[in-house]
């Protein structure tokens, strides 16, 4: 009727009503922007709300988002952007595992979590870990700390023991757990008392990782098992250390360890 105010939508041919049908099979849809063919539906505003039809309503109370691609090999995900530019990932990428993944600049990424789509185990592909062990014996001489020489690693994510300077060196901040096995042999004498800690930048102990094996030694057989957890700061450095207190020195013995991994 004349005056009325009605929507209408253009179907390329000419203009409809806006019957219940006039919204399907819409190529292009926008919400204060303008869609294109890269993005047939594009919205620009502050807010939005999914909210479920309730049981009173006639609905079931549930509310599903359902994302679906065609096949394992293809992409399936949220792209999170800051200036159009992408800083994250989540969703499946290239297989039906789940990632998380994020960017310091759109184009290089990092995948902090991956969870197997069949086991439901969880990966963290970027956690610090290492587990490091000399293959060589270390002299530690009769009251003073030494540094023991640790320089290979069964495995070294992210680089992070730093096997030149025999030291584990906290690529971010955070909690870590730490443990170290000291196998000693004998030098002269059985009477020598053998130390061990985990030092935080060369000099401080760290509190909990100290032990000492107060019985008689056994070459090649008696060994001190450190472990403790510490907060570090990015660029920190820990490192094992040895010490023997009475008669003569003892050798750190090949296969000593030394491993951390942060956990928070």
């Amino acid at each position: 009727m004349p005056g009325e105010r009605l929507l209408l939508v253009f179907d390329g041919a000419g203009w409809i009503g806006s019957t219940p049908d006039a919204l399907q099979n819409m190529a292009l849809l926008g919400l204060g922007t303008t869609a294109d063919a890269a993005n047939p539906f594009s919205a620009k505003l502050n807010a939005a709300l999914w909210t479920a039809k309730t049981v009173a309503e006639g609905g079931t109370g549930d509310l599903f988002y359902t994302m679906n691609k065609e096949a394992a090999g293809d992409d399936l995900g949220l792209t999170l952007q800051t200036g159009f530019v992408t800083r994250a990932l989540v969703g499946l990428f290239g297989s039906d595992r789940l990632r998380l993944a994020v960017s310091p600049d759109g184009s290089t990424f990092f995948d902090g979590l991956s969870v197997d789509n069949t086991t439901g185990i969880v990966d963290q592909p970027r956690l610090p870990r290492f587990k490091a062990w000399t293959n060589f014996d270390n002299y530690v001489g009769v009251g003073t700390w030494t540094k023991i020489g640790i320089n290979n690693t069964d495995y070294n994510d992210q680089g992070a023991f730093d096997a030149a300077n025999n030291h584990f060196v906290a690529p971010a901040s955070g909690t870590y757990l730490f443990g170290a096995t000291l196998l000693y042999k004998v030098n002269a004498s059985t009477s020598a008392r053998m130390r061990g800690r985990l030092v935080l930048n060369g000099t401080t102990e760290i509190r909990g990782s100290f032990g000492e094996i107060s019985g008689g030694h056994v070459s090649l057989a008696t060994a001190l098992w450190l472990q403790t957890m510490v907060p570090l700061t990015a660029g920190d450095t820990v490192e094992l250390q040895g010490y023997f207190r009475a008669a003569d020195g003892f050798f750190a013995a090949n296969h000593t360890s030394f491993w951390g991994c942060k956990v928070g």
